[in-house]
């Protein structure tokens, strides 16, 4: 009776998260997926979909149009967003990475009474709406916003730098409000290292920079691949910070995707570029994912 009793609780452990992971994402991508491979019409729903139940899936497999993925190679709009959405998110997980670690290393090192403070300064931010959040930073960055007047206050600059509406503001606004999930995964992997390894390495003939180097860095590798992964991903699929802080010329995938879904209304299209998208995160994180495991294997 326990037995069963156990495997009925583990079958309930493992079953419920592939359950909800069933209903909240593989099904709505099937959805998207299906429109993505339908034909674009002036009707509500505004595309014509090929499949309209399971039965003729089979049947009509040959009549799908992928027309939609064709175009996201021929016209240069798709190309250049999701260069420039790759690019900007790439760099801003390095700089993120620059700042982050300082500020996870001297938490990690700061008194123990300390700590809760400075874990909870981080977690501030998220208390506030991120859409508010974004919005607080236009009138930051306004011409006569804060910042301006704090560098001509500074003399630091001559006369206000334009900031709002630039490739600089959309960066500003990922980096300040992705910070933090660079910020957790590293203070983490640091606060558990045991100190005495860097006693250790200094005894030996290692100097601080070194001991660092060699010790520190190395062990807080995971925590800057969780951190990496968890800013990166978002990063590249923004499109409130593009919009609302980025310029005519600031070109990301998901304000294109928005485009193409609101304004063009042009849904086949939009879910093509979606389904690319998540391609293009998923299936190199599932390739290094496999690859960790079979290093972690090999060094066993």
């Amino acid at each position: 009776m326990s037995t069963e009793k156990s495997r009925s609780g583990r079958f309930l452990l493992v079953g419920i998260p592939y359950a909800w992971m069933l209903v909240f994402f593989l099904v709505p991508f099937l959805i998207v997926a299906k429109i993505s491979l339908s034909t674009s019409v002036m009707a509500l729903p505004p595309y014509a979909p090929v499949v309209e139940s399971l039965t003729d899936l089979w049947r009509k497999i040959g009549e799908f149009s992928f027309f939609n993925y064709l175009r996201l190679v021929q016209e240069s709009i798709y190309v250049e967003s999701y260069l420039s959405s790759l690019w900007i998110a790439f760099s801003s997980t390095v700089i993120m990475l620059f700042i982050a670690y300082p500020l996870a290393y001297g938490m990690a090192r700061a008194p123990k009474a300390w700590r809760p403070t400075l874990l909870m300064l981080v977690i501030l931010p998220f208390w506030t709406s991120f859409l508010i959040r974004v919005y607080a930073w236009i009138g930051i960055l306004a011409d006569e916003g804060l910042l301006n007047w704090l560098l001509v206050s500074l003399r630091v600059v001559d006369e206000p730098i334009t900031f709002l509406a630039t490739q600089r503001a959309v960066y500003i606004g990922i980096i300040y409000s992705y910070l933090p999930f660079m910020v957790l995964p590293l203070y983490s992997s640091l606060e558990k290292m045991d100190e005495t390894l860097l006693e250790a390495a200094q005894d030996l003939g290692c100097t601080s920079f070194q001991a660092f180097w060699r010790v520190t860095f190395p062990l807080s590798i995971p925590g800057v691949i969780a951190g990496s992964f968890l800013v990166f991903i978002p990063a590249v699929g923004e499109f409130v910070i593009p919009d609302l802080l980025g310029g005519s010329d600031t070109v990301m995938i998901g304000k294109t995707l928005w485009e193409e879904f609101f304004n063009n209304r042009d849904w086949p299209a939009a879910s093509a570029v979606a389904i690319t998208l998540l391609l293009l995160l998923v299936v190199p994180i599932v390739i290094f994912q496999n690859a960790q495991a079979k290093a972690q294997e090999a060094g066993r």
